[in-house]
């Protein structure tokens, strides 16, 4: 006896409707905004062989632009991009931010990135960081609070 594979089942946009088409076409995702933290936009990226990292939303909420110049800096796992137009690293026509080799994480290729349109300013979070501050705040991630 041959098994037939299980045609999968994808949810309609509404009870009793299917829907047609890319499910994502209709409506845009909201903005990754923590509550009560509406002046930040966070998302991930992954920093690829030549240092590029895309997330089209937090570049979105900036509005850097292909040529705009930004200043890069980086201490201790984090690297901050702010719009500067004495920079001297220039946004490329797609927006994505290159951090330098210099820059870059160790040990890592995604980071968590998080967007201040009120300052102009993208902080990328090294995975490093992110797990040390969660570690400094989540019992269970310590091992804390474990029951034999």
């Amino acid at each position: 006896m041959t098994a037939r594979p299980v045609p999968p089942v994808v949810p309609g946009a509404s009870p009793g409707r299917r829907s047609q088409g890319n499910l994502g076409a209709h409506r845009p995702m909201p903005l990754a905004s923590p509550p009560g933290r509406p002046d930040v936009v966070y998302g991930f990226g992954r920093i690829d062989a030549s240092g590029r990292v895309a997330d089209r939303v937090t570049t979105a909420a900036l509005g850097w632009r292909g040529g705009d110049r930004l200043t890069v800096t980086a201490e201790a796992g984090v690297m901050i991009a702010r719009r500067d137009p004495g920079g001297m690293v220039t946004v490329p026509s797609r927006p994505y931010v290159v951090i330098p080799a210099a820059l870059r994480p160790a040990g890592g290729d995604h980071v968590l990135l998080a967007a201040v349109p009120g300052q102009d300013t993208l902080a990328a979070y090294s995975f490093a960081v992110v797990d040390q501050a969660l570690r400094a705040h989540t019992p269970v991630l310590t091992g804390e609070g474990r029951r034999p």
